[in-house]
């Protein structure tokens, strides 16, 4: 089913890209990060032409829960840790900033898109001591925080962790305007980055400067993006007659659920797990869209699910957003990627730093977002983790690949697919790509379509 957000929103079609040209800065990605950094390009003065394979909000966009939030789970502590208490505050300081620039596009441009500044809540139902030392360290940073033992949801909890005057909104209707404001060109589907060269299936796009806002880059070196990141998916239903909340919510325990409210609906979301890697138990609450609807049924009985979706999001081996220099060998290439479930302020966050590298202008808020920041502990860990699914996906390659219509091997780096049967969907635990029952691609970082079957191999 598609999301909540796409029934109502209609975005103007764009023309594909007319041929061979040139331009100060192509982005290759129509969603809020690359419609937003045209946009603020263009205020500085400078054309960036955006380069969209489908349609403009057709990816990940469409498919967010729409919180503006630095509100980034159980995050700060972590941060103040690992990188020090003066990039921690550029992190919460980025993100605090970017609610505030929605809030001023949305009034100056007059867009309905049902902006609202609300409370966004962490919870837990077993203990205090984390959700404490979360507001603490949020504080200490400059945010508007506090520990709470009271709040909306309809079960008891142990405490909850507030963040004062954090924002939601309609992602696509806000996503429809300010597209107005940028050139775009749709049904443009970026083949091959050739230093400054973009090569299309309509056309080329020399560029100074190229910037990577794909959800995913699709180029393996330099970079080595491949290494670095993982896709994982969640799940989302929206419930009719289950009341609203004030407040937005995530659950930080083992297997806790996000709330908020849309209207007169409730978007229920949770069941994470790696693209590609399915939950063992495949009834009741391990089943995807099972966990949400069933748990939906205890909290609110007699509601009824209106919508459901899924969305896939890029989480990096430290947990912070890769934005800026896509390499130090390619200085004129940029990058916005590895969000993880926070794509709303990290789009904005994007727009604004890598506006401020292409222009020339000091972004003190660059250093804990860069690509080529320190190597921590902890993404050595994770970088050991998910390397152990490559080499796993690859391993699988040699064995045979049994009977069906496609060649179950991925055409991004030749992981072996797994048969996803609830979305009919093939998916690569390596990377995170997707694709349909007959092969067709659905999400990066593959570039085509998986191989058929050859009819003498059935």
């Amino acid at each position: 089913m598609e999301s909540v957000w796409v029934k109502g929103s209609e975005i103007r079609k764009r023309d594909p890209l007319p041929g061979d040209m040139e331009a100060p800065v192509v982005v290759i990605g129509a969603g809020i990060a690359g419609i937003l950094t045209a946009y603020y390009l263009k205020k500085e003065g400078v054309r960036a032409v955006v380069l969209e394979a489908d349609r403009i909000g057709s990816g990940q966009t469409k498919n967010t829960t729409a919180k503006i939030t630095s509100q980034h789970n159980l995050i700060y502590c972590r941060l103040i840790r690992t990188f020090g208490s003066r990039m921690a505050a550029h992190y919460a300081e980025a993100n605090e900033a970017a609610i505030g620039q929605y809030e001023r596009l949305i009034r100056e441009k007059g867009i309905d898109c049902g902006f609202v500044r609300c409370p966004a809540y962490l919870y837990s139902r077993t203990g205090t001591a984390l959700l404490e030392q979360e507001a603490a360290a949020a504080e200490s940073l400059g945010i508007r925080a506090s520990f709470e033992t009271d709040c909306e949801l309809p079960f008891p909890v142990a405490g909850v962790t507030m963040f004062a005057r954090q924002a939601r909104f309609h992602p696509l209707k806000f996503l429809a305007e300010m597209a107005e404001e940028v050139e775009v060109y749709e049904q443009s589907k970026v083949l091959k980055v050739d230093d400054r060269k973009v090569e299309t299936d309509r056309g080329t796009v020399t560029a100074k400067h190229v910037v990577f806002a794909s959800h995913y880059p699709f180029i393996n070196v330099p970079g080595y993006y491949f290494a670095r990141m993982h896709q994982e998916r969640s799940y989302v239903t929206a419930l009719e007659g289950a009341g609203s909340l004030e407040g937005m919510y995530l659950g930080t325990d083992p297997g806790g659920l996000s709330f908020r409210s849309c209207g007169d609906l409730l978007l229920l979301g949770g069941g994470s797990h790696r693209t590609g890697v399915n939950p063992a138990d495949r009834t009741g609450e391990g089943c995807k869209y099972g966990m949400p609807r069933n748990r939906s049924q205890e909290m609110y009985p007699g509601c009824r699910e209106v919508y459901r979706w899924s969305a896939q999001d890029c989480l990096t081996l430290d947990g912070v957003p890769y934005i800026g220099r896509f390499s130090g060998r390619k200085p004129y290439w940029y990058v916005a990627t590895g969000f993880g479930k926070w794509g709303m302020t990290s789009s904005m966050v994007s727009a604004h730093i890598l506006t401020a590298l292409i222009t020339g202008r000091e972004c003190q808020e660059a250093d804990i977002f860069s690509p080529n920041r320190h190597f921590t502990a902890q993404a050595a860990k994770e970088l050991l983790v998910h390397g152990a699914y490559t080499v796993k996906g690859l391993s699988k390659h040699l064995l045979p690949s049994g009977k069906g219509r496609i060649i179950p091997n991925c055409p991004h780096m030749g992981c072996r697919l797994e048969w996803n049967p609830e979305e009919e969907s093939y998916d690569c635990p390596c990377h995170g790509s997707r694709f349909d029952k007959e092969g067709r691609l659905i999400d990066g970082p593959a570039q085509t379509d998986c191989k058929k079957r050859k009819e003498n191999e059935n």
